[in-house]
Formats: C-alpha cells, sequence, structure tokens
C-alpha cells in the first residue's frame, strides 16, 4: 500500500484517485497515465481488494480505479463494501480489466460502479472515465454499453422493474434515454439543446423518481423497462 497525500494537501480542484490492481506493471502505468494529466493525482494505490478497501476508506479519494480480478476480495466485492446500496457515503468506483465478460459488467454496475473500461481502452478514455466519475457522471466502454442493453433486454427478470413514485415527464424520458446511452451531462445538454444547470435538474429529477443512487443505476432502469432499444 501507497499513500501520497491526503485532502489537505492536496490542490483544490484536484481529482484525487486510488489504484487497485495486483499486476504491479498495470497499477505503475495506470499511475503514470493519470499522474501525467493535469488536475488529476494518484493518491494510494492498494495490490489486492481488501487493501484496496481499506485504503480507500482512509483517504476517501474522489475516484476510485479498481482492477476486477485482484486477491482477497474482486472489484466487484470492494465496490460492493465502498459503493453499494448499504454504504451511507459511497464512493465513485470505477472498474477497469481485461475482462469483458457480460456478468462482469452487470455486476460491477450492480455493486455501485460509475464507469466500467477494457485496459485497451487507451488513455484518453481512461481519463475521460475519472472526470466523469468525479463530476457523478457515469462512463462504460460504447461496446460494452451496446452488449449490455441486449444482455439486460433478454435476462429473466424474477421482479418487475422498480416503478417511479412520480410519473416521469415528456423531458425527463427523453433526458433518461440520453443517460442510458452513456451521454455526459455537456453532450446531453448539447443535444437537448437545454442549460447544463437543467440537465442536472432532470437527472436529479429521475434519481429521486427511481430511487436510483447514482446515473448508472438510471441507465439500467431503462435497459430493464425496455426504453433503450438495440
Amino acid at each position: 500500500m501507497t499513500s501520497e497525500g491526503t485532502s489537505e494537501g492536496t490542490s483544490e480542484g484536484t481529482i484525487r484517485v486510488v489504484v487497485a490492481d495486483d499486476q504491479l506493471l498495470v497499477r505503475t502505468g495506470l499511475t503514470m497515465i493519470l499522474n501525467a494529466q493535469p488536475g488529476i493525482e494518484v493518491v494510494g494505490e492498494a495490490t489486492d481488494g481488501l487493501e484496496a478497501v481499506a485504503v480507500a476508506r482512509e483517504l476517501r479519494p474522489d475516484v476510485c480505479l479498481f482492477d476486477i480480478r485482484m486477491p482477497g476480495i474482486d472489484g466487484v466485492e470492494a465496490t460492493r463494501q465502498l459503493a453499494g446500496p448499504s454504504v451511507e457515503n459511497p464512493l465513485a468506483v470505477v472498474i477497469i480489466t481485461t475482462f469483458d465478460l457480460d456478468e462482469y459488467v452487470h455486476g460491477a454496475l450492480k455493486a455501485g460502479a460509475r464507469g466500467f473500461l477494457l485496459k485497451d481502452a487507451g488513455p484518453e478514455l481512461l481519463v475521460q472515465a475519472i472526470h466523469a466519475a468525479a463530476n457523478g457522471d457515469a462512463l462504460i466502454s460504447p461496446d460494452i454499453t451496446r452488449r449490455l442493453l441486449t444482455t439486460l433486454a433478454g435476462l429473466e427478470r424474477t421482479s418487475p422493474p422498480t416503478q417511479p413514485i412520480e410519473p416521469l415527464t415528456e423531458r425527463e424520458e427523453e433526458v433518461l434515454l440520453t443517460v442510458a446511452r452513456g451521454r455526459t451531462n455537456a453532450e446531453i445538454a448539447d443535444e437537448l439543446h437545454i442549460t447544463l444547470s437543467t440537465v442536472k435538474t432532470h437527472v436529479a429529477a429521475l434519481m429521486n423518481k427511481l430511487g436510483a443512487r447514482n446515473r448508472v443505476e438510471v441507465a439500467m432502469w431503462a435497459y430493464e423497462t425496455r426504453r433503450v432499444k438495440g
């Protein structure tokens, strides 16, 4: 475990990240990529899932970047402990992996992850995912998003999807579809020709009506209710 500084020692506006991966070369590479970006600082590292949870709880970073396969507990369980439904103050977690199996993706998002990337996604998409998670958005590799949609649409549900506490407005339905397609708030504003603050208001309303903790859960609800077609 390494920890470099605390929130008091980090410049204002800097996104503080904890990286967890049991492979030294991968962990070092991710750390170098992120530290080379303006406004991002890796403040801690971990070599397994248990250590990742401990470091994240100690440092309270803005974003946790976890490999899905780690000794001790895997990235999904680590995510659940830091961002799951029972966590009072959830952290933002992005899962990164060489494995794009549907059960991993679905499990990570259900556990509370705000992003899911493949390790070959490239530095640009990685940095986008970190910024998105820090801003409360979510970024999932586009190819994974399409497959996830198809997979969820084909699942046999044991119970019907959650019903909103109030019917969604026409505009909320439009915003819902853009969220489900992985658009950021800025992209939604451009696409629907509305202000960024209006987008944030609609997303907050969707989360409230659906009882969702983050926009990933909003997107998954859109998949589960067949609002998005492949």
